[in-house]
């Protein structure tokens, strides 16, 4: 049974932009649950909001999203993540925000709250149970050595190998679902923009793509492009950091040094474009809020040339340095079945054989104009992870240089006409660094009603259990930072 076969019939929510949104029953919505777990589709995301569950799924073949709506007036519907896991900690997320149980849910313990939004606060968390000789745990976290967000990583280990490794998030969670709601279009957006700070282009870019698509805002041609080389900028910087931070972790620390330097320059060159060294805020509702002129270009076109000069030096270090090597070559191995099943994004994925990318995937401006590839990689360790960062900045410089070459005139922000006072629908989903950025919200008037963000992070994060079993403690650090994934992106 297809995708298409299961939803005929059902209504459709005429104000949900740009992709459908079917109405279901609880059929419905369990065949396509199974659907999901035959590996037929991939998820999306899933999220509640009063009285109501909503799933979002990707057809490969084509690609496409649809949106999946289920009324639950009693507050219970069928669940996802007894059929297909990568739901599960989106189910749990949902239960506690919203108060919606998922029936037969494998794994009913809270999520984001940590025991503390009950009228009797409980800070009990039962981990999953470990059975076998000479086992031991080691603890670590939330808190750690250095400027990094919270995280507890509970590891099961024999001697020095990891046998298990169970993860407890939320430490960051902001309640960003509640701030949303309510909030006037400009302070959504610095909300959002705020949600993971080093994909702030990435969110803003994903919520004003959603509000726009709602409310039918055109967006002129030259603030598509310059969007454009917000995002390519950002995806540098970061990989950059990440390309030094993976060295650093195998005690290859003149790779952080050289790295670093580098991606001061990125964001240097930012500040000069656009006057904010992450470009915070200047994606806006119809375009960019400030133009990009002559010494701008000028800044960007440098560097790009001392990119280009500087990186394959860098690169040829990282390979030909067998210290290095013997430390990422078959380290932290996610396979590509796994990376299929629970839909990863970004350089998790590719680095395991997922092709996907919503640049090139779901096309949207400025990408469906430009040339540029998706590399792919199948060994899925973190090694490859890092070539996938290589290959991807380079793809970017191609990026940058398409962009300024075909730069159109004209200006960068289209009117925003009166909203329509009805509630409206829209969705997006833009390529972050780390992966797809999704958007879903609900505009009422000039205010958001209903705001809902995932970051490819909720994906990743239950791989990294994965990629380290079988490895040293040691090795933890060098494969978390491969990942790299976001706490706050995901905490919410």
């Amino acid at each position: 049974m297809s995708i298409d076969t299961i939803l005929a019939g059902c209504p459709r929510i005429d104000s949900h932009r740009p992709w459908p949104c079917a109405v279901v029953d609880a059929a419905a919505w369990e065949q396509t649950a199974a659907l999901l777990a035959a590996g037929e589709l991939t998820l999306l995301s899933l999220w509640g909001e009063a009285g109501r569950i909503r799933m979002a799924v990707l057809q490969d073949s084509e690609p496409k999203v649809i949106v999946l709506s289920l009324d639950c007036p009693d507050n219970r519907y069928p669940s996802v993540g007894r059929l297909h896991a990568p739901a599960l900690r989106l189910e749990r997320a949902a239960h506690d925000l919203f108060g919606l149980t998922p029936v037969a849910l494998p794994d009913a313990r809270p999520w984001l709250d940590h025991g503390r939004w009950a009228d009797e606060p409980s800070l009990a968390y039962g981990f999953l149970p470990v059975e076998g000789e000479s086992l031991h745990q080691i603890p670590v976290g939330p808190v750690h050595a250095g400027i990094i967000e919270p995280g507890h990583f509970r590891f099961t280990c024999d001697g020095e190998t990891v046998v298990r490794l169970e993860q407890r998030l939320g430490y960051v969670h902001k309640g960003i679902d509640a701030l949303l709601a309510g909030a006037t279009l400009p302070s959504a957006l610095r909300i959002a923009g705020r949600t993971s700070g080093d994909s702030t282009v990435a969110y803003a870019y994903a919520v004003c793509r959603a509000i726009e698509v709602a409310l039918g805002i055109a967006v002129p041609a030259r603030g598509a492009a310059l969007r454009g080389v917000m995002a390519e900028l950002e995806r540098i910087a970061n990989h950059l950091g990440d390309f030094g931070g993976v060295c650093n972790d195998a005690a290859f620390g003149i790779m952080l040094a050289h790295c670093g330097v580098l991606r001061e320059q990125v964001l240097r060159c930012a500040a000069a474009c656009f006057g904010h060294r992450l470009m915070m805020d200047r994606i806006v509702p119809g375009g960019v809020a400030v133009d990009l002129g002559p010494e701008g270009t000028t800044a960007l076109n440098q560097l790009l040339s001392t990119l280009r000069a500087r990186l394959p030096s860098l690169v040829a270090l990282y390979d030909e340095t067998a210290s290095l090597q013997d430390r990422t070559v078959g380290t932290g191995i996610v396979c590509p079945a796994l990376a299929r099943r629970f839909g990863a994004g970004g350089h998790v994925g590719r680095a395991s054989g997922r092709d996907f990318d919503a640049r090139r995937d779901l096309a949207y401006a400025p990408y469906d104009a430009l040339r540029f590839e998706v590399p792919v990689r199948l060994e899925g360790d973190v090694n490859a992870r890092v070539w996938i960062r290589i290959s991807e900045i380079e793809q970017s410089l191609s990026i940058l240089d398409q962009l300024l070459q075909t730069m159109p005139h004209g200006p960068v922000r289209g009117p925003v006409d009166e909203v329509p006072s009805e509630p409206c629908e829209g969705m997006a989903v833009v390529e972050a660094f780390r992966g797809d950025v999704m958007a879903w919200l609900r505009v009422t008037g000039d205010r958001i009603a209903r705001c809902h963000l995932r970051d490819a992070s909720w994906f990743q994060w239950p791989l990294l259990e994965a990629a380290i079993e079988g490895n040293i403690v040691a090795d933890f650090p060098l494969c978390n930072k491969s990942f790299n994934c976001s706490y706050s992106g995901h905490d919410l």
